[in-house]
């Protein structure tokens, strides 16, 4: 369909919005609005544009059913965030302790790397060096 420009924003249930706002504070995001609606959603914005709507009802679980079970259900397990420059960023999250999820990796599409939020869902970072190099 012709007529999607971009994605506009992604949802993500958490668990604690304060606990969840502070932590993507750290990555830039800003708080925007919210809790607001039945559900309810708070709603922060990345200056690059990219939008998380926190929807504010998680059970309190330990792990994330998509990435932490053996099963594999379906559904969204990771946001990836394009990075200018993969080690900057991870000198950034290394003074702001927010751990990897294991080490980076270089494939032919760029650089990567993975965080969990306090949630444990999982945000990739990508130096991304486009398709071409396939």
């Amino acid at each position: 369909m012709e007529h999607i420009t971009r994605i506009n924003h992604y949802g993500l249930r958490v668990k604690n919005f304060e606990i969840s706002k502070a932590f993507y504070a750290q990555l830039g995001f800003k708080y925007i609005a919210g809790p607001i609606g039945p559900e309810p959603v708070a709603i922060v914005e990345h200056p690059s544009g990219i939008n998380i709507n926190f929807i504010l009802n998680a059970a309190d679980a330990d792990t994330n059913v998509l990435m932490d079970i053996p099963t594999k259900h379906t559904g969204y397990t990771h946001v990836a965030l394009e990075v200018t420059d993969a080690k900057a960023v991870m000198a950034t999250l290394a003074e702001l302790n927010i751990p990897l999820s294991g080490e980076p990796m270089t494939h032919v599409t760029g650089t990567s790397f993975f965080i969990r939020d306090p949630d444990r869902n999982v945000v990739e970072f990508i130096e991304y060096k486009g398709l071409n190099q396939l």
